[in-house]
């Protein structure tokens, strides 16, 4: 479970990065807002891919 946050925060913090300095004071908060938006899509496309499919 552990490495599965990692991994999504990491993708979080990748693309954070791009929009926000690392030294700024609300990277963490964008982060976790990236993440959280990041999880959504990948619960999306799970959910709806055997609909895609028929």
């Amino acid at each position: 479970m552990g490495f599965i946050v990692r991994l999504l925060l990491g993708i979080g913090a990748a693309i954070t990065g791009l929009f926000v300095a690392e030294d700024a004071p609300n990277f963490g908060v964008v982060q976790g807002m990236v993440t959280i938006g990041v999880l959504a899509a990948i619960v999306f496309v799970v959910a709806l891919w055997p609909k895609r499919w028929t």
